[in-house]
C-alpha cells in the first residue's frame, strides 16, 4: 500500500481528483482531506496560509501524516489532498518509512489563470480571495528538485488527471 500526497495550489483540482482516486480507482482506499483536520481546531485556529500559523501547521501536518501512515499500514491506499508544499514533505516521508509503506508526491499545477479562476469561483468555500489564491499559487511556482513531481492539469479533465496520477511513481 502507499500514500499518495495530492498537492498543489488552491483551485488545482486536488479534492476532486482525490475523490475520484479514492472512490473509483483504488481499492480499498481512504481519502484524507487536510482541510477537515484544520476544521477540527475549535479555539485558536489560524488560517494556515498566515506566517504566524507555522506552529499550528506543523502539528496538523504531523497528525495527518500519522493518520495517512496508519491507514496505509492497515492495507488502504491512502490519498491525502491539501496544500502540501515540499517544506512539509519530510514529515510524510518519515511517517511512511516508519509504517513501511510507499509514498508518492504529486503536485497538480494548472496554469495560474485556471487555478485562480477555479479557486475564486468555489462556493461555498472560505478561500476565494484572488490575492490570497495568487500568493498560494506562487508558493508552488518553482519547486526546485520537486518540479519533477508536477502534473500540469490545465487541459485535463478530473478523470484524466486521476489516471495520470496513478501512472506517476
Amino acid at each position: 500500500m502507499r500514500i499518495i500526497l495530492l498537492s498543489g495550489p488552491s483551485g488545482s483540482g486536488k479534492t476532486t481528483v482525490a475523490r475520484i482516486l479514492a472512490e473509483s480507482r483504488l481499492s480499498p482506499s481512504a481519502h484524507l482531506h487536510t482541510d477537515d483536520f484544520y476544521a477540527t481546531i475549535r479555539q485558536g485556529a489560524l488560517a494556515p496560509y498566515l506566517p504566524e500559523a507555522h506552529a499550528q501547521n506543523q502539528v496538523v501536518t504531523g497528525v495527518i501524516a500519522q493518520a495517512a501512515a496508519g491507514y496505509a499500514a492497515g492495507g488502504y491506499h491512502t490519498v491525502v489532498d491539501g496544500v502540501i508544499g515540499p517544506w512539509f514533505l519530510e514529515v510524510y516521508e518519515k511517517a511512511a518509512r516508519a509504517a513501511g509503506v510507499g509514498l508518492v508526491y504529486v503536485v497538480l499545477r494548472p496554469d495560474r489563470e485556471t487555478a485562480l479562476d477555479r479557486g475564486a469561483s468555489r462556493s461555498p468555500h472560505p478561500l476565494t480571495d484572488r490575492q490570497i489564491l495568487s500568493q498560494i499559487y506562487d508558493g508552488f511556482a518553482d519547486l526546485g528538485p520537486y518540479e519533477k513531481n508536477v502534473l500540469d492539469s490545465t487541459g485535463l479533465t478530473p478523470e484524466k488527471t486521476a489516471e495520470a496520477v496513478l501512472h506517476l511513481r
